[in-house]
């Protein structure tokens, strides 16, 4: 069965929506995923421009001005709402590893404790 489409997002997904909170160009996001992320994230030029014609579709963003080959592009209602559940969908990760690791530290005195 194929994965159904925006059901979870990528990094690359959510910090170019999370980009787009603010209205900027593509060239702009392309700068502003690693200054954010402390380069931890990149994305291609081509991964970006597919996901902006994907997220244009699904009306996640829309296109605020076009000059000549430069668009601009901001986050709509429903582009808010999907990052909304993917943020709680990561803590719901966060809160699982918790659980299970005791406050997010890591015990380095037990390596091989079990769960």
């Amino acid at each position: 069965m194929p994965r159904e489409k925006f059901r979870t997002l990528t990094e690359q997904m959510f910090y170019t929506l999370l980009c787009l909170k603010e209205e900027c160009c593509g060239m702009d996001i392309l700068d502003r995923i690693p200054a954010m992320t402390g380069r931890r994230v990149n994305i291609g030029s081509g991964t970006l421009y597919t996901l902006l014609e994907q997220f244009l579709a699904a009306g996640m963003i829309r296109e605020t001005k076009i000059e000549g080959r430069r668009r601009s592009y901001i986050l709509t209602a429903q582009g808010k709402q999907m990052l909304e559940q993917e943020y709680e969908r990561i803590r719901a990760q966060a809160l699982d590893y918790r659980k299970i690791f005791g406050k997010g530290e890591q015990n380095d005195e037990e390596p091989n404790a079990p769960f």
